[in-house]
């Protein structure tokens, strides 16, 4: 069976967040507890994704390696590729096309925070390696018309795409998150430039939809999908975070917590990287966890 490989794409200039992020990128932002790049990093290791390669700015990526390391301390392995001008979410797969070889690979972009039950991205993952193609997701929104919109058939599959429309044929939003086969990279790489100069994603969704492989995996209700382009967006998700976090007495990507409960590290090794932490409430946190699981 196919392996399932994990890239988060994290650059870009953030300039919507300027001047936040003269001095950091928008993915190293705080939302609430943690830096930003922490979501869609606990998003892939609770959808089963293990070996991930972070893609960033020539600037950013040594304060990525800084923050995250080799993954090894969660019984996860991180790489890193430098993306050297935005030249677009597409060529992602192209820069990535060495780590992703054979497998498919899910795409997830460093500014998009999922929260509650994962089953969609985890059985996306496997009916994506059992049919290959791709699969993108489709959440509902009140204003479709800031986003890429999916219209789509009673079982699953995909009639149209369009960018930005100015009247959607549905409410659905495409978020960032993808899976693909291991055709994605020449499919990518035989892009044109869009009107922005970019490699566009929805072409490459376009071009699975031209091979019929292209199906949709409906977000419900259940789950909530935070953008954080803005300094709006950013102050709602960590007050929606905080709100979360308070109520439960649980932290949400809690990265170690996540290595545990995947059973990506032992007890013991559990206990090897809590003890390398700072003294924090973090740390602290992380120590009330051993404690739950015996």
């Amino acid at each position: 069976m196919k392996n399932t490989k994990g890239i988060i794409l994290a650059g870009g200039s953030g300039t919507r967040l300027y001047p936040l992020t003269v001095v950091a990128s928008k993915q190293l932002q705080v939302v609430y507890d943690k830096p930003m790049i922490y979501y869609p990093l606990a998003l892939l290791m609770l959808a089963g994704v293990r070996e991930i390669l972070l893609i960033s700015t020539p600037t950013d990526t040594p304060h990525f390696e800084k923050l995250l390391g080799d993954g090894k301390q969660w019984g996860i392995s991180i790489t890193y590729k430098v993306q050297e001008t935005p030249r677009g979410i597409a060529e992602a797969f192209i820069i990535g096309e060495e780590f992703i070889g054979q497998d498919q690979v899910c795409l997830v972009l460093g500014d998009n925070i999922f929260y509650g039950k994962l089953d969609f991205l985890r059985r996306a993952i496997a009916n994506n390696i059992t049919n290959s193609g791709g699969t993108i997701f489709g959440y509902a929104v009140n204003k479709p018309q800031a986003y890429g919109v999916v219209e789509f058939t009673a079982d699953g599959k995909v009639l149209s795409i369009e960018e930005k429309p100015e009247k959607p044929k549905s409410k659905f939003a495409i978020p960032g998150v993808y899976v693909f086969d291991n055709n994605v990279a020449s499919i990518a790489k035989n892009l044109i430039p869009g009107k922005r100069g970019e490699l566009e994603i929805t072409d490459i969704q376009k071009e699975y939809l031209k091979r019929n492989a292209l199906n949709v995996e409906i977000i419900g209700r259940g789950i909530a999908w935070l953008d954080t382009g803005t300094p709006e967006n950013l102050l709602e998700a960590s007050t929606f975070i905080s709100a979360i976090e308070k109520r439960q007495g649980r932290k949400i990507a809690c990265l170690e917590e996540i290595a545990l409960y995947m059973h990506y590290l032992t007890r013991e090794e559990y206990i090897n990287t809590v003890n390398q932490l700072p003294n924090s409430p973090y740390r602290d946190y992380c120590l009330t966890v051993l404690e739950e699981v015996k």
